[in-house]
């Protein structure tokens, strides 16, 4: 097995994993298609040279559309796309040159896509690490199912906004001297896969396109699980995250501006010094400057025992607060801060962060 881990090892840095991975059909506003949203080069070794890909942007409205401008976060990045307009029906594509000759560090770019209308742009990822040397097989997919390994035992997607999904991609590699069966179950209806081979052979990867899908049931912080099935033997489970927002895409100016505003009279709660195990509870209050009703969708913090009051709407001129209890039986003593984050309906600021300080002794 070990000579099988050497030789691959070394073919997958030479192609640089080819950057080519089937990835789900990702939709922008309602008229836009595109083949992925993230790009990862896998494992690249540094000097080796600049790697490419492409981003295919499919026109499924019935008007044309233009992509006006593609704006990179890095110097690092050469950006070409589509210039004519795209005819319903027809592709374009964005073309990433990545130079490759920064640092051997993990990077994460960002390319900022703005179309014809739409009000906001669209942010693809351009992903993967830079080596100095190869590292080993072991090293780069630690985390192991049986006799398969992957990088690690979760995905976090970011933010998705309601109406859209959001894909990525993982790889699995199996360090079995045998064939090795993969399967993957979720009660979650929310959440799809497929990978690119059930039996794995000996020494290769495949790879598990991974794909969360809008539910307006479900707001804010949001984890989803999928469980592994290797050889009929049911693995730890692997953990999805995405943070789900609303949907301010197809609003107008004229709309946005008439949206809920909320203004809040402090952004901290601050408790000053308490004992642990005291429960803290935070009252903020706000009034909604907007002209429609301002509401909550959802409220999470990152405590790990926490309630909260009934967070009524608020109409337009009108003031409303609510609190939040913190539970401090399982947190450290000292310097605490706890942030609370709000999913709400207005254009102006759909996810809102409040904090609780204090010092827990």
């Amino acid at each position: 097995m070990k000579n099988i881990a050497q030789k691959s090892i070394l073919a997958l840095f030479l192609l640089a994993f080819a950057g080519l991975w089937a990835s789900a059909q990702v939709k922008v506003g309602d008229g836009i298609e595109l083949d992925k949203d993230v790009h990862n080069f896998g494992e690249i070794l540094l000097g080796s040279g600049p790697v490419k890909c492409e981003f295919q942007v499919k026109n499924v409205s019935d008007k044309p559309i233009a992509i006006y401008s593609v704006i990179s976060s890095c110097g690092c990045t050469e950006i070409e796309w589509t210039k004519e307009p795209i005819k319903p029906g027809e592709s374009g594509k964005i073309s990433a040159n990545y130079s490759n000759d920064e640092a051997p560090i993990p990077f994460d770019k960002n390319l900022t896509v703005y179309f014809s209308g739409m009000s906001k742009p669209k942010i693809l990822k351009l992903r993967g690490v830079c080596y100095e040397k190869a590292p080993s097989l072991e090293q780069v997919y630690k985390y192991r199912i049986g006799a398969l390994g992957l990088r690690s035992g979760e995905l976090n997607l970011g933010q998705l906004r309601q109406g859209e999904s959001k894909s990525d991609v993982i790889e699995v590699y199996n360090f079995s001297s045998n064939p090795t069966k993969l399967e993957l179950r979720s009660t979650d209806e929310q959440i799809s896969y497929k990978i690119s081979k059930e039996t794995i052979p000996a020494g290769e990867k495949a790879e598990i396109t991974i794909t969360v899908h809008s539910d307006r049931k479900k707001w804010g912080k949001n984890k989803y699980i999928i469980t592994p099935i290797v050889n009929s033997v049911k693995q730890k489970d692997f953990k999805v995250f995405a943070y789900t927002l609303e949907n301010f895409s197809n609003l107008s100016e004229e709309q946005r501006k008439k949206t809920s505003m909320p203004r809040f009279s402090s952004s901290t709660y601050n408790f000053g010094k308490q004992k642990l195990g005291t429960t803290i509870d935070a009252e903020f209050e706000l009034e909604n400057e907007g002209e429609t009703c301002f509401a909550v969708y959802k409220c999470d913090t990152d405590a790990r025992r926490y309630s909260h009051s009934d967070i009524h709407p608020v109409k337009p001129g009108e003031k409303g607060k609510f609190r939040v209890h913190i539970d401090t039986a399982l947190m450290p003593k000292g310097e605490t801060l706890v942030i609370v984050t709000l999913t709400t309906n207005s254009a102006f600021r759909p996810m809102v962060n409040l904090f609780i300080s204090g010092y827990l002794e």
